[in-house]
């Protein structure tokens, strides 16, 4: 939001000068009056170009401010004051000025709900919707611990996910500059030796030196295609029928289908859980949790149980349907509606499978291991022994 420069004086006479984010002039003006002071002038601050370190919130950041701002709302400091001192005492400029802008915000009447809502990429949908029930009832401490919870596990499990990734993709990036490098320095010495020998190559090694050729004089086209590729996969991806084609086909991968499956399950009831317990009502937590669900197979089957209950059907025939969920998490879901307590057997299913993502992790770079060494020993062995086998054909016949 813009940055108004602004002056104004006292009922006495006295002038006071400062500056204030705000949506427009009439935003400022109206909280300067709100301060009973006059107004002299209101002019938009001309915009600086300066290099910020702070250009990034990252999710530790969140669940610090939200850890904080618990603490002291249950000390009982005023809203105001609250966000007065959490954008004084953080170190990232972007959540200051964040922060700073909501308690603008707050002060010139609007709810803390409404004033993050300005802020998408910051503050989620299930950011945004548990603080406004949080005001609502009254127990916006309670949802402030809650959120930061609720943050660190979910950004506990996925940077677990990314770190299993971690090494698969070194190994790969590895292979890949190795094949690269034998390619276009190697193998061309090897197919001159062969050339000047007038050898006749076998079917291995003549497929790697028209590969070796083919590179070397037309890596443009092959370096255009694989960029043509990806974004056009990206673009397909962002369609609705390439999102459920490829959020399906990645819960068929062996291993990491398994892992992802199980992370939409946690992630899925550990939400739903959260905002059903934090007081937002069945629906609107499905439309959120379908939101941040993360696949777009989960998504539908949420939206199906939104619409099922809107309807006066249970909640578990939909998810029932999509298989995507497991049996178990069915039925503990269903046993947990009948009984009343669905948010409770949410979470507990969450806590279930929050641990289950940590074996699967495991299991996954105990797989993963084995298969990119033999991977990387099949491709750059493969090319070795390809270039050899015309020599090891000239030997035998010399003997």
């Amino acid at each position: 939001m813009p940055v108004f420069s602004w002056k104004a004086r006292t009922v006495k006479g006295e002038m006071h000068d400062g500056e204030l984010t705000a949506a427009s002039p009439q935003e400022v003006i109206g909280y300067l009056r709100r301060k009973r002071l006059i107004v002299v002038s209101v002019n938009p601050k001309p915009k600086e170009i300066k290099l910020s370190l702070g250009g990034r919130v990252k999710t530790r950041d969140v669940v610090l401010f939200a850890r904080q701002f618990a603490t002291m709302i249950n000390s009982g400091l005023p809203l105001v004051q609250c966000l007065s001192i959490l954008s004084a005492q953080t170190e990232n400029q972007k959540l200051k000025e964040i922060t700073n802008s909501i308690r603008v915000d707050v002060e010139g009447g609007n709810t803390l709900a409404d004033s993050m809502e300005k802020f998408p990429k910051l503050f989620t949908n299930l950011f945004v919707s548990m603080v406004r029930a949080g005001e609502a009832g009254g127990i916006l401490d309670t949802i402030m611990l809650r959120l930061s919870e609720y943050m660190e596990k979910n950004d506990r499990i996925v940077r677990k996910i990314k770190g299993a990734m971690i090494y698969p993709a070194v190994v790969f990036t590895a292979a890949m500059g190795c094949v690269t490098v034998l390619l276009i320095f190697v193998i061309p010495i090897f197919s001159k030796m062969f050339k000047d020998m007038n050898m006749e190559l076998p079917l291995p090694t003549m497929i790697i030196v028209n590969l070796s050729d083919f590179l070397i004089h037309f890596w443009w086209l092959l370096a255009g295609l694989i960029v043509g590729g990806i974004f056009a996969l990206k673009a397909y991806k962002k369609t609705d029928k390439g999102e459920l084609l490829f959020d399906s086909l990645m819960l068929k991968v062996p291993v990491l289908g398994n892992l992802i499956r199980k992370s939409a399950v946690a992630r899925f009831t550990r939400t739903l859980g959260t905002l059903i317990s934090s007081g937002v009502s069945i629906l609107q937590g499905l439309e959120v949790t379908a939101k941040t669900s993360g696949n777009r197979g989960v998504h539908d089957a949420v939206m199906g149980s939104r619409t099922a209950i809107a309807g006066g059907e249970t909640i578990t025939k939909p998810l029932k349907e999509a298989q995507v969920f497991p049996p178990m998490v069915i039925q503990m879901i269903n046993v947990g509606e009948q009984t009343g307590g669905l948010d409770a057997m949410l979470v507990k299913i969450a806590d279930f499978y929050e641990e289950e993502v940590d074996t699967a992790v495991e299991a996954l770079t105990a797989a993963l291991e084995p298969i990119m060494i033999v991977f990387l020993g099949i491709i750059v062995g493969g090319m070795v022994v390809s270039m050899y086998l015309p020599i090891f054909e000239l030997i035998t016949k010399m003997h």
